[in-house]
């Protein structure tokens, strides 16, 4: 039972972070902000200055490959090498997704 749920979870992990980064654009942040005259410019109020968090989807991906991750390595098996396989394909995953968000510096 418990290597249905190690398997479920390392392979779920995976799914998510990979459907994540096939779903978001690889379109720049300013591509989406509206165009504004610089002759209309009004200043920004407060709530504009403080900027969202840059990809949420991806930094809850990362957190979900570690918790993940965590749980793989303190496995009461090795389930026939399966899971020393699964911990190698999180940590891709995870370097994959830090090399994602260090290439946002627009």
């Amino acid at each position: 039972m418990k290597v249905r749920i190690i398997g479920f979870l390392a392979i779920a992990s995976l799914v998510l972070a990979f459907a994540f980064l096939s779903s978001t654009p690889a379109a720049p942040h300013n591509a989406n902000l509206p165009a504004t005259p610089a002759a209309s410019a009004q200043p920004a109020t407060p709530a504009a200055a403080t900027p969202a968090e840059p990809h949420p989807q991806i930094k809850d991906a990362l957190g979900a490959l570690r918790r993940a991750k965590e749980h793989m390595e303190h496995a009461a098996h090795d389930f026939g090498g399966h899971r020393v396989e699964a911990l190698r394909a999180t940590d891709e995953a995870i370097r994959q997704l830090e090399i994602c968000l260090k290439y946002d510096k627009d």
